[in-house]
């Protein structure tokens, strides 16, 4: 097989690689013909290819919003402002133009060197390939794991960084199925509804204006519940490093169900909501870049006492969940977590600890700390989320 007429073929397979692992449905035929309207356009036509691969391989209005970002990130990497590597090893710059120049020289020089003799135009026309051929052979995305590795995982040993739509749409239907079992509480707030507990004076009032002042057609209230709010603390340290990537997965499920606010912390906290709130092919990048200047240790009572002076100070009440994923080692003073913690609990607020372990971890700290936390939690794969929804309330 001839080397330099398979460097653009596999280039554009990566690229269809790509999208695939972001949730685009790009297959054999849809690669056929974006390597077609390459030749036909010419090197020349960026713009003109874009549309025309867009047009391809975009079968929704999440894959349309998403096309943009992803072209520019594979082909033209220079133009973005910074590179966060997230896992997996970062793909080498690539020019578009010098591609599908490639591509015409090569569909040229069998012709004029070896008459009668035609090279395949890809690694799936080649005899005796296949498609299964071709992904194998091609580079992964960046951050992520194959096709064929995503495909044989299932969903409850899900706990990497790329995730299936059909998976993410599982964790997502879970996170709503959770969501709707935290009981909602009683606010000191009414509003009119029929029937109701309380009578409505003032709209009683406005109402008996059309029959002469009679309050023929009473209006009535009641009490207005709402769900509690939901504060995720996510532990990204060195020590859960293998466990991060699943816990901003389910973190993010719950940002979008539940409006929960996220937040990571290593040797200080941060919130992450607003990423985590967004549609973006690249969300999981600016994450990390958010946690890469941690620097070494975990502390979690200084985090936690962050929380609830600064970042919770005016949400944080009764009947607040707030929900801690992380193996509980501690660098701060022995005393500490349980101090911090008690003083999330004096806020009326339900604490519950995800540990990644099958049993509780044995820290110093967290053990002394067992009498402020309400639950504990295995959280190493969403089987274990699914069999947790069942008393979560």
């Amino acid at each position: 097989m001839n080397t330099q007429a398979s460097a653009p073929s596999q280039s554009l397979a990566g690229f269809a690689a790509m999208l695939r692992d972001h949730g685009l449905k790009v297959g054999v035929s849809e690669q056929q013909a974006m390597l077609q309207a390459a030749l036909a356009l010419g090197p020349l036509q960026g713009q003109r290819l874009c549309a025309a691969w867009r047009a391809m391989a975009c079968h929704s209005a999440r894959d349309w919003r998403q096309w943009p970002e992803l072209f520019e990130r594979y082909w033209y990497p220079q133009r973005l402002k910074g590179q966060v590597r997230v896992s997996g090893q970062m793909r080498p710059s690539r020019d578009l133009r010098q591609a599908v120049q490639e591509l015409h020289k090569n569909m040229e020089a069998p012709a004029a060197s070896a008459p009668g003799k035609a090279a395949p135009h890809t690694a799936s026309d080649a005899p005796g390939s296949s498609p299964h051929h071709e992904d194998a052979g091609s580079p992964r995305a960046m951050g992520g794991a194959s096709r064929h590795e995503v495909q044989v995982e299932a969903l409850h040993q899900r706990d990497g960084q790329l995730w299936l739509p059909q998976e993410l749409g599982a964790l997502q239907q879970l996170a709503k199925h959770i969501t709707a079992r935290l009981r909602p509480r009683p606010t000191r707030r009414w509003h009119t509804a029929q029937p109701g507990r309380r009578l409505d004076l003032r709209q009683t009032l406005r109402r008996s204006v059309a029959w002469g002042g009679e309050p023929l057609r009473p209006a009535w209230m009641v009490q207005r519940r709402e769900p509690p709010r939901l504060f995720i603390l996510a532990d990204v340290s060195r020590s859960m490093e293998s466990h991060a990537p699943l816990f901003l997965r389910v973190a993010r499920a719950f940002a979008v169900a539940a409006q929960a606010r996220v937040f990571v912390f290593h040797t200080r906290l941060a919130e992450i909501t607003p990423l985590m709130q967004r549609d973006s092919a690249a969300i999981q990048e600016k994450i990390n870049a958010v946690t890469a200047g941690f620097g070494a240790g975990t502390r979690i009572a200084s985090s936690l006492r962050d929380f609830v002076r600064v970042h919770a100070k005016a949400q944080l009440n009764r009947g607040a969940r707030v929900w801690i994923f992380s193996d509980g080692f501690d660098t701060d003073a022995p005393d500490a977590l349980p101090a911090a913690l008690q003083a999330v609990r004096a806020r009326g607020a339900r604490i519950t600890w995800f540990h990644p372990t099958r049993a509780v971890p044995a820290a110093a700290a967290l053990q002394r700390s067992r009498a402020c936390i309400d639950r504990f939690y295995p959280l190493a794969s969403l089987k274990d989320l699914a069999a947790a929804s069942r008393s979560l309330n």
